[in-house]
């Protein structure tokens, strides 16, 4: 426009000489006349008039070349993508010609400035890398169909034990994933998923099958007060709603049944690298019921506070609720750190004021992550767990005048390897834990015991204050992953305790099958002497039971579990 406004200027000077030489006839000069007297004779001739007419021309169009230079003209901001799932596509318009750099004025500037450097949108929360290999997530990528409402799942899980100590009664103790040896066993069927609509969300997922006896019998907080809790809630995993708010990279308040994460492994089976997990994880709570909000201040933290019932209970056990969170942060696309804890909860049934605290610590790293190889990646995960109870009889340090020490200390680690673009896992791992006062350790079910007759002190195997337990584990784990959605596992574990607590031979089972007082002992015959401590195996039974039943515990046990898991 600039070059266009010149010409025409040129054209227009021009033009007024050639009128003004039209006009008056002495501006023309013979090819004779000397140089001095045609400039005397021109500036002799121009009429006052047209002179001033020209310089008012001038004027103006200079002005008008300014105000052009000054024209603000940027350009239009690109709008940078919310996230790698989105793309926001930029309508392409022409532009002005660009000014020279000596002509920009400083608010143009700013503009142009403010434009090319404008800030990222936020993204989703721990959406900007890929993390799958992390031990307890799903390492599902895809979801075969989903709605603006809702994402559906499906979850199965069987599995296949073969126990070397043989028990004749197929009970396996001391487990929380396994429970019945020589046979094939559902451990959970869950249908569910997650409604999400207009801020609004929710989260159902049910667990049919052996989850739904075994998890809710380590609860004793059903015998405080009436209704059948129990039976109330033994079909869900997780069932809880609430609402996302937008602040920050987004604010979750959730209210009902929801996972526990101390302890590193999921609840499922499908997200873990290995089947049988350690002790820490094994031991440790696996839901709570309660509130939780779930605040994440970057994409790559996530800060969340737990209001709940208490240590792995559907109720409270006595009148003061549990508090925790859960700290989880991943700096880079290769590390994960997460701190779990909990305290303030008063959770054995029977003696209100003992009280729980502790704390799990974990950090899990991809080491190695080359696809275009045979053994494609790598990776381990380090957890460690410390707490105690305190109050009650019993403290967190020996030899105090609060009672003997009743804590628990323990770590597992495991090192996982990819090979054939994840096709197949080999996971390696263990742990160790020992825990004085047994408050964590796992009832073995003996003649059908329950957490909350079991809090009664069964005379099997006892929980008095400063009870020795000692264990270690180790494990190896092959899996074939033909496809995201199926994993064929095979495992091989051995567990090791320092007193007899594993099923042995002889099971854990009376012949005459359970009596319905596991907090007694059982005769042969079915019977039960209603006795409440031990004595002579000629005493212990009346009736005219002839015998004593005492299960077979030992200190060591072996077994191979052979699984099938599918996840949509």
């Amino acid at each position: 426009m600039l070059k266009l406004l010149m010409n025409h200027r040129n054209k227009i000077v021009f033009g007024i000489l050639v009128f003004a030489l039209g006009q008056f006839p002495c501006f023309a000069q013979s090819n004779g006349d000397t140089p001095n007297q045609q400039s005397a004779g021109a500036e002799q001739q121009i009429p006052p008039a047209i002179a001033k007419e020209l310089d008012a021309m001038r004027k103006r169009i200079d002005e008008l070349e300014a105000e052009l230079k000054n024209a603000k003209t940027p350009e239009r901001p690109t709008i940078p993508a919310t996230s790698a799932k989105m793309s926001i596509p930029v309508p392409q318009v022409a532009s002005a010609p660009a000014l020279p750099a000596a002509t920009a004025t400083p608010e143009s500037a700013t503009l142009v400035k403010a434009a090319t450097e404008a800030p990222p949108a936020k993204i989703e929360p721990f959406s900007d890398a890929d993390w799958t290999w992390l031990n307890g997530n799903p390492r599902t990528k895809e979801t075969f169909w989903d709605t603006k409402f809702f994402t559906p799942e499906i979850r199965s899980d069987t599995v296949y034990v073969y126990d070397f100590n043989h028990p004749t009664d197929h009970s396996i103790g001391g487990s929380s994933e396994l429970f019945r040896s020589q046979e094939v066993q559902l451990t959970q069927l869950g249908v569910g998923g997650d409604f999400h609509y207009d801020n609004v969300r929710a989260r159902l997922m049910t667990q049919f099958g052996m989850y739904s006896a075994t998890t809710p019998r380590n609860d004793p907080s059903p015998g405080h007060g009436q209704w059948d809790l129990v039976s109330a809630y033994r079909y869900l995993s997780e069932a809880y709603g609430g609402y996302h708010f937008n602040k920050l990279h987004g604010i979750n308040v959730d209210a009902g049944i929801f996972l526990s994460y101390i302890g590193l492994f999921s609840y499922y089976q499908f997200d873990n690298w290995a089947y049988q997990p350690s002790y820490v994880s094994s031991n440790t709570p696996w839901f709570f019921e309660g509130v939780r909000v779930q605040i994440f201040p970057t994409a790559h933290l996530k800060i969340e506070p737990w209001f709940i019932n208490g240590w792995q209970s559907y109720a409270s056990a006595n009148h003061r609720p549990g508090l925790g969170g859960q700290i989880k942060w991943t700096p880079k696309p290769w590390i994960n750190v997460i701190s779990n804890n909990y305290g303030l909860g008063a959770d054995d049934l029977f003696i209100p004021n003992r009280r729980r605290i502790h704390t799990d610590d974990s950090v899990e790293v991809k080491y190695f992550d080359t696809p275009e190889r045979t053994l494609d990646k790598m990776a381990f995960s380090l957890t460690a767990d410390a707490g105690c109870e305190y109050g009650g009889g019993v403290s967190c340090y020996t030899d105090k005048s609060g009672g003997p020490k009743q804590s628990f200390l323990g770590f597992m680690v495991y090192n996982r390897f990819w090979f054939h673009n994840d096709l197949f896992g080999l996971t390696l791992g263990g742990g160790k834990i020992n825990n004085p006062g047994r408050y964590l350790v796992l009832l073995p079910p003996i003649n059908g015991e329950s957490a909350i007759t079991a809090s009664t002190n069964s005379p099997y195997f006892t929980e008095n204050p400063g009870d020795p337990f000692k264990a270690w584990d180790s494990s190896i784990t092959f899996d074939y992953m033909p496809k995201q959605y199926i994993t064929f596992r095979w495992e091989y574990d051995y567990r090791h305790a320092n007193v007899p607590y594993w099923t042995g031979r002889g099971g854990i089972t009376p012949p005459g099958g359970n009596n319905g007082f596991p907090q007694f002992f059982a005769c042969s015959n079915g019977s039960s002497s209603g006795q409440t401590s031990l004595g002579p195996a000629e005493t212990a039974c009346g009736g005219g039971a002839s015998s004593v039943f005492f299960p077979d515990l030992r200190r060591d046990e072996s077994f191979i579990d052979m699984s099938i898991l599918v996840k949509f």
